[in-house]
């Protein structure tokens, strides 16, 4: 938990901050395989092969020629670091102006009980507003770029990167002249509109999780872990156009309809109504296959019984 105050302009609001987030992966040891041992790791000296204390490690910068400086804690300390205590705001901008890539890491920021009026106050007028606050903080001795908004009725500080963290997307590829056909860039902007909803995260979850979690009860019972069968491959489509209407449809839901169109469409005058009902009937296959039922082989595993210390 970090304490210090927000700085807006001559107002001074006394905070904490709080991660907002945290990651929900499942953790492992490293193990011997035999015998289910935990592997340890010893901090060793490269030079004479002595066993390091933590008290004695310090950072060290490597020149190019391998030679090393070393710098203490009391080096460190020296350095000027004048938002250590204090979220400084410097200015306010549009939201829509911060590019996302630059998002680090978030936090609450709850106000200390003398400082909630001005903490409400702030809050109000950012949402009120519409704007983010731009602000500079330390923490863990590294000052960082960062914003002020608001979420839920509390202040959210999300740090940033620095600009020069964030690398150039030089790619060969944005030096070709490609080529995208008007009826394609058409379908895919009808793809686009067809497949638009509401975000909602709470609809998404983590299946490796899930499963992984799922594997490792299984270990701990002593049952068998079911594998699902992987789907039939439908073929790929034979263009970038056909693969465009298939998902067209099958978004649609009216691939087997399309289907079921195809010849008259085919008897037609029109071009191209052959490989749109071809493409369709892939897609309305697929949707099929994607009904079947799952199963599959299956494994145990066992418990392996914890090695005893001598």
């Amino acid at each position: 938990m970090w304490k210090g105050a927000i700085s807006f302009g001559l107002v001074m609001i006394p905070v904490k901050l709080y991660a907002a987030t945290e990651q929900k992966d499942i953790a492992f040891r490293q193990v011997h395989r035999e015998d289910g041992g935990r592997i340890r790791f010893r901090r060793v000296c490269s030079i004479d092969g002595v066993e390091v204390p933590y008290e004695d490690v310090a950072k060290g910068y490597e020149l190019p020629d391998g030679e090393m400086i070393v710098l203490t804690d009391e080096d460190m300390a020296d350095l000027p670091l004048a938002t250590s205590k204090s979220i400084e705001v410097m200015h306010f901008a549009p939201a829509d102006q911060l590019d996302p890539i630059l998002f680090s890491r978030s936090y609450y920021v709850e106000p200390e009980n003398t400082g909630v009026r001005a903490y409400a106050l702030l809050r109000d007028a950012l949402e009120r507003s519409g704007k983010i606050a731009i602000a500079q903080v330390a923490l863990r001795q590294r000052e960082s770029l960062a914003t002020l908004r608001t979420r839920d009725g509390v202040l959210v500080l999300e740090t940033l990167l620095w600009p020069d963290e964030v690398r150039a997307a030089d790619f060969p590829f944005l030096d070709d002249d490609v080529e995208v056909r008007s009826q394609e860039l058409q379908m895919a902007s009808s793809l686009i509109d067809s497949m638009t909803v509401d975000f909602d995260p709470d609809e998404y979850h983590d299946r490796y999780r899930e499963a992984l979690q799922e594997l490792v009860e299984a270990k701990v019972e002593g049952r068998e872990v079911l594998q699902p069968q992987p789907e039939e491959d439908t073929g790929e489509p034979t263009s970038l156009a056909d693969a465009l209407r298939a998902s067209l449809a099958a978004a649609k839901g009216g691939g087997a309809q399309e289907a079921e169109d195809a010849p008259a469409r085919k008897r037609a005058p029109a071009s191209g109504g052959s490989g749109k009902a071809k493409s369709s009937r892939a897609a309305a296959g697929a949707k099929d296959d994607a009904k079947e039922g799952s199963g599959g082989k299956s494994g145990s595993g066992t418990r392996r019984p914890r090695k005893r210390a001598s």
